[in-house]
């Protein structure tokens, strides 16, 4: 197996002045092959050091969803940002029952460390987040790793929220777009964590960010920008059980409800640059 930090160059294009391009590497946490898009600006090209923002996006998706859909690289370019994008979880990893389900196993890792066989084996998200990810960007590419942060979209906007509250000097900024708010108690969550985590309940509640925020809330703002047309609103997402967490743990957040909007990258679109300029804005203090 090559070292961690060796990457395999798929793809790269220009963009915006900037340089798009997708890379695989090999991941201890999840022992095997992990795929990963970095955006570097035009600012990264010409030898200046950058701040990160990593993006996490949600169920089915992978390292391409976000960089073909949400029309960000215009914007970091402008603001100076790298953008990084990991895949959702391991693929191919041989595990019984990995591709039965949208909403667990490929493409549905849910940001965390899998204590459950046969998951345990390979579904290690968090710890590849946090570390294997991560380095290869500090070593690969121009970026300031002294700034970061971190957002995301639904399970990606749980993950976000969750590693931010678990890192918050590491991750100084954070947004979501749609986050699953409180997966303890909606039915994606507990799918997801009774699969890879077992049923005591006590262990999920380290990954709910409604119950970190209790636990520990941050200093920083989230930022969450939710539609009120979204088809998982009520039985998925449930942003007033996350907000009324912020409210009792004295937790910062601006929850902006977007009348008419639902859960698709339209929505993720039309409010991107708010929410790279929140990061840039963070980053730079």
């Amino acid at each position: 197996m090559a070292p961690a930090n060796t990457i395999e160059i798929l793809s790269e294009q220009r963009c915006f002045g900037g340089l798009q391009g997708f890379y695989r590497h090999q991941s201890p946490a999840c022992a095997g092959a992990m795929r990963f898009s970095v955006y570097q600006p035009p600012q990264a090209l010409k030898g200046t050091k950058v701040p990160v923002v990593t993006y996490l996006a949600g169920l089915t998706c992978s390292e391409e969803t976000f960089v073909i859909k949400a029309g960000a690289q215009r914007m970091a370019a402008e603001l100076g940002l790298m953008l990084v994008a990991p895949d959702t979880s391991p693929r191919g990893a041989g595990l019984p029952g990995e591709d039965e389900d949208w909403d667990f196993g490929t493409g549905a890792g849910f940001y965390l460390d899998a204590s459950q066989e046969p998951w345990n084996r390979h579904y290690k998200m968090y710890s590849y987040m946090t570390r294997d990810l991560p380095a290869v960007i500090e070593a690969r590419f121009p970026a300031d790793m002294a700034r970061q942060g971190i957002f995301g979209h639904s399970m990606g906007g749980h993950g976000a929220l969750t590693i931010h509250l678990k890192n918050p000097d590491t991750y100084r900024s954070v947004s979501a777009f749609a986050p699953i708010g409180a997966p303890c108690q909606c039915p994606w969550g507990i799918k997801a964590f009774t699969g890879y985590l077992g049923t005591d309940r006590d262990s999920w509640r380290r990954h709910d960010a409604s119950e970190l925020i209790r636990a520990r809330p941050s200093a920083a703002k989230l930022l969450i920008d939710q539609g009120s047309a979204d088809q998982f609103l009520d039985e998925q997402l449930k942003p007033d059980l996350l907000a009324a967490a912020c409210e009792a743990a004295g937790q910062p957040i601006e929850l902006r409800m977007q009348a008419g909007y639902d859960h698709s990258y339209y929505f993720i679109q039309s409010f991107m640059e708010d929410h790279l300029r929140h990061h840039a804005q963070v980053l730079e203090s």
